[in-house]
């Protein structure tokens, strides 16, 4: 039988502590700082008002998309590193949950934040990196095939589970379960789009 969930050997309030960390972690809204910063207006005017990846490519520049990618999944790895380093592996996972949860519900934005993309690929890359890899390879897939991103990150989110049992991830297949269900709630609105044919294409302003 498989262990879906890591084995607790913090204590509580240790596992409360990396939880406020790693919200807090995740909760940094850089696509909105570095839009702002760069001069290319207020990200919540724009597209859909996300302050994800595909929403900054919506003001042109690549690179500011590229830098909110690899910092908004910087912040998911770097709490589940953090925590794993310094608490162990129940915390790391605890870390990872509330970074991407405090991606979707910031305290400073009212708690309406991104959808958790980048940050759930960057906590999987650093929790168990084969599953990592291949959730990102999934993504890529499906949104070259598609060309649409949402439907590169509702595949790649419910194949995590399917590939945590693959790699003998055992111990974070309720964690990739439950991000799987926190992503395709956070993208219902795209669910709708995408069976309605409505749904932006990827590069689409």
């Amino acid at each position: 039988m498989i262990q879906m969930f890591p084995e607790l050997t913090s204590s509580v309030p240790l596992l409360l502590l990396w939880a406020v960390i790693g919200y807090l972690l995740g909760s940094i809204p850089f696509g909105l700082v570095l839009t702002r910063a760069m001069g290319l207006g207020n990200l919540r005017e724009i597209g859909s008002g996300n302050i994800g990846t595909t929403n900054v490519l919506r003001t042109g520049s690549k690179a500011a998309a590229a830098l909110t990618l690899l910092l908004d999944a910087g912040k998911g790895a770097a709490a589940v590193l953090l925590a794993r380093a310094l608490a162990g592996e129940d915390a790391a996972q605890i870390a990872g949950l509330l970074a991407f949860l405090g991606h979707c519900f910031p305290v400073w934005l009212k708690f309406q934040g991104g959808k958790g993309v980048a940050t759930f690929l960057g906590l999987m890359l650093a929790l168990a990196w084969p599953v990592g890899l291949a959730c990102c390879a999934t993504w890529l897939f499906a949104a070259l095939l598609s060309r649409i991103s949402s439907m590169g990150a509702l595949t790649a989110a419910m194949a995590s589970p399917f590939w945590a049992v693959a790699f003998s991830f055992g111990s974070g297949v309720a964690l990739t379960i439950c991000l799987a269900c926190i992503v395709l709630w956070r993208h219902g609105a795209n669910i709708g789009r995408i069976r309605a044919g409505t749904e932006p294409k990827i590069g689409q302003r």
